[in-house]
């Protein structure tokens, strides 16, 4: 008897295991907006997300032009963008919330959801950024943050799909591509 309770013991803790496991995408977490709000990314459901890391003071700052105009055209076609503004790259985004908030808005227009200045790698990454970047968390692949405007695909049911590096436009046509399901 003992023997099998100790079985259906051991069965159910690989089961809650595994299952607890899969719970765990991109829809799991929660973040704070560059307002102060707290934003649960399982509100993003059914829609498809690229994320990016932004910096005000870069040389693919101009990105956000592009990011504007492709979260305009597809944004009524269950598309968002959400930025992750960071500073992990020569110190490129020095500014408060704020600051970026208002960069962003005055010079480009931006109406896609913005994020708190977060960290995208080492110590201090996110928790977001340490699931995009492990294959361990994420069960599809390991990448890294190489630079400001990395971009992150992530499917409507909330897995990662691809990641693009920084040169990569994000009106290119592997991720319009991707956005318009061809």
């Amino acid at each position: 008897m003992k023997t099998i309770y100790l079985s259906i013991s051991f069965l159910l803790v690989i089961f809650f295991a595994l299952n607890a496991q899969d719970n765990i995408n991109f829809h799991y977490f929660s973040v704070i907006s560059i307002n102060g709000d707290t934003v649960n990314l399982s509100d993003y459901s059914g829609t498809k997300i690229l994320v990016v890391n932004t910096a005000s003071k870069c040389g693919y700052t101009k990105q956000y032009k592009d990011l504007q105009e492709l979260y305009s055209k597809y944004k009524s076609q269950n598309f968002v963008i959400i930025g992750f503004p960071a500073n992990n790259f020569r110190k490129q985004e020095p500014g408060t919330n704020a600051e970026i908030k208002e960069f962003c808005s005055k010079n480009y227009g931006v109406s896609f959801p913005m994020m708190a200045k977060i960290s995208v790698k080492g110590d201090d990454i996110h928790p977001v950024y340490e699931w995009l970047t492990k294959k361990s968390e994420n069960q599809v692949m390991d990448s890294e943050v190489a630079w400001n405007f990395q971009k992150y695909l992530i499917d409507e049911e909330g897995n990662l799909v691809d990641f693009f590096l920084s040169k990569v436009k994000p009106t290119s046509t592997k991720i319009t591509n991707w956005i318009e399901g061809k």
